[in-house]
């Protein structure tokens, strides 16, 4: 798969051109660019094949390296357990979603604080992160008042229209 600045440049490129749609698949992830108008339009999407998969054998060693691994130690929960268990609590936390695609940043400039973490009170009107896309940054509030239980982008992480960011305890 491409990675962040490559499908930045890309698309910077097509900008730039005058071709209207740009196609490009590898490893089973495709790109598709399509202009509209005077904006470009990504989509970044996985190929599903409806063949039989090929699958190689490195992948199927590496799971069972990683569940061998995971492991729990004695007297800990294992992971499915304690999600199960969380579960029921999480039903009620508002998620505060991504209103488009583009890159998620945590704060406003790189060395500069967070606007929130885990533990952070915030109002239906706090920024809580920037949402840029084309050049545009877009901040992001919280639309509820309450806590940040959780964040669930990383900082330059591409995030999708609808994507959860946050998970919020309503109060």
């Amino acid at each position: 798969m491409l990675k962040i600045q490559e499908i930045r440049e890309l698309i910077k490129l097509v900008d730039q051109s005058s071709i209207d749609e740009f196609v490009y698949e590898n490893d089973g992830s495709k790109i598709k660019m399509k202009k509209i108008g005077t904006a470009a339009v990504t989509t970044v999407q996985p190929i599903v094949q409806a063949a039989a998969p090929q699958v190689p054998a490195a992948p199927q060693v590496t799971s069972a390296a990683v569940s061998e691994q995971a492991a729990p130690v004695s007297g800990e929960k294992p992971a499915q357990e304690t999600a199960k268990a969380e579960s029921p609590a999480s039903e009620n936390l508002h998620k505060i979603t991504s209103p488009m695609v583009g890159t998620f940043y945590a704060s406003p400039s790189p060395d500069a604080d967070v606007y929130v973490k885990p533990g952070s009170k915030v109002s239906k009107d706090t920024v809580v992160c920037i949402v840029e896309a084309m050049k545009l940054f877009n901040e992001i509030e919280a639309e509820v008042n309450g806590e940040i239980v959780e964040v669930l982008a990383k900082n330059g992480q591409l995030v999708e229209y609808g994507q959860p960011l946050f998970l919020v305890r309503p109060e």
